[in-house]
C-alpha cells in the first residue's frame, strides 16, 4: 500500500516507530491503558453500533470497542503500518472476536462506504495527517448523519511529564531540533485545542466539545523508562535526528533513569500527562 497524501507518515510509522513500538511487546499499552477508559466512557459505545477507529495501531483499543458493540455490532479499524496491523492481528485472534476487520489504509484519502458509521474513534491516531482538514472531512463522510466523532490526543510537551522529563536531558546534550512548521504531523500536533477546533470546523463538524483529562502513565522501572524514552516519543525523536556519538547516547539514558528514578513510588513509576479528549457530531441533514 503506497499513498502520496501521508507518505513520510507511512514511511516512518512502516520502518521506524511501528516496529520499535511492536518490539516493546506492550509497553506502550499498558502505560495508556487509563486512556482506552477514558475513550470508550466518553465516546458513548453502545450494542449494535458500527465503530472506525482511525489509527487502531495493535488493537489495544479496537478489542474493548469490540467488545462493547458485541456481536450485533461491528468495529472496522484503520491504520497505515503493517507491523502494527500484524499484532493486531494476534491481539484480536487471542481475543476470540469476530466482529472486527481490519485495513491497512490512509483515513486521509480512502474511499469509505458513506454513512456507514455510528461512531469514528481514535486514541493517539488522528495526529500524523499531512492535511488533518481533508482527512477529517473525508472521515465525515463516512460517518452517517447524526454520527459522532471521540477521539484523544496529546496536550503540549510541558503538560506532559513523561515525555519532557527524558526530553530535557537529550536537549541538554543535543541542542534543539530543526525547526519545523506549526502544527506538523506528530504526536503533538493537536496540543492546541483551538487549532483542533478549527481543524473540525472546517471539515464541517459540529457540537464540538474539547475536554482536558490528566490520566496518570503506569510505566516500568525507572531504567525500562529511559530504555523506551530513548528510541520513542520526542526525546526518540530528537536522539534520531541528531545521531550523536555511541558515548553520549549512553550518558543521555544514564541522566534519563537518575531524572525518572523521582517518579518511582513503590515499585510503580506514576508519570503525569495530559491529553484532550474531543468529541464531535455530523449533522442530521448534513450535504457533504
Amino acid at each position: 500500500m503506497r499513498t502520496g497524501a501521508n507518505a513520510a507518515q507511512q514511511e516512518y510509522w512502516n520502518s521506524v516507530a511501528g516496529p520499535r513500538w511492536v518490539g516493546l511487546a506492550g509497553y506502550v499499552e499498558k502505560r495508556v491503558e487509563r486512556v482506552n477508559d477514558l475513550l470508550l466512557a466518553r465516546s458513548a459505545v453502545t450494542p449494535g453500533e458500527k465503530v472506525l477507529e482511525v489509527g487502531c495501531g495493535t488493537g489495544a483499543a479496537t478489542v474493548p470497542l469490540a467488545e462493547a458493540v458485541g456481536g450485533t455490532g461491528e468495529v472496522v479499524g484503520i491504520d497505515i503500518s503493517e507491523p502494527m496491523l500484524a499484532a493486531a492481528r494476534e491481539r484480536i485472534s487471542q481475543s476470540g472476536l469476530r466482529n472486527i476487520t481490519l485495513l491497512r489504509a490512509d483515513a486521509q484519502v480512502h474511499a469509505f462506504e458513506p454513512n456507514r458509521f455510528d461512531l469514528i474513534a481514535s486514541r493517539f491516531g488522528v495526529m500524523f495527517f499531512a492535511d488533518p482538514v481533508a482527512a477529517f472531512r473525508n472521515l465525515l463522510g463516512a460517518m452517517r448523519p447524526g454520527g459522532r466523532l471521540c477521539f484523544a490526543c496529546w496536550a503540549s510537551l510541558e503538560e506532559n511529564r513523561h515525555w519532557l522529563i527524558p526530553y530535557d536531558v537529550a536537549l541538554r546534550h543535543l541542542g534543539p531540533p530543526a525547526p519545523k512548521p506549526p502544527h506538523a504531523p506528530g504526536p503533538l500536533a493537536f496540543a492546541d485545542p483551538e487549532y483542533v477546533r478549527s481543524v473540525l470546523e472546517r471539515a464541517g463538524y459540529e457540537g464540538i466539545e474539547i475536554r482536558r483529562e490528566t490520566p496518570d502513565m503506569i510505566g516500568a522501572s525507572p531504567e525500562e523508562e529511559a530504555e523506551h524514552a530513548y528510541i520513542m516519543g520526542p526525546s526518540g525523536r530528537l536522539i534520531e535526528e541528531k545521531k550523536p556519538p555511541e558515548s553520549v547516547r549512553e550518558l543521555i539514558k544514564q541522566e534519563m533513569t537518575e531524572a525518572l528514578a523521582a517518579y518511582a513510588k513503590g515499585g510503580e513509576m506514576v508519570l503525569p500527562s495530559t491529553i484532550f479528549l474531543v468529541t464531535a457530531r455530523r449533522a442530521n441533514a448534513s450535504v457533504l
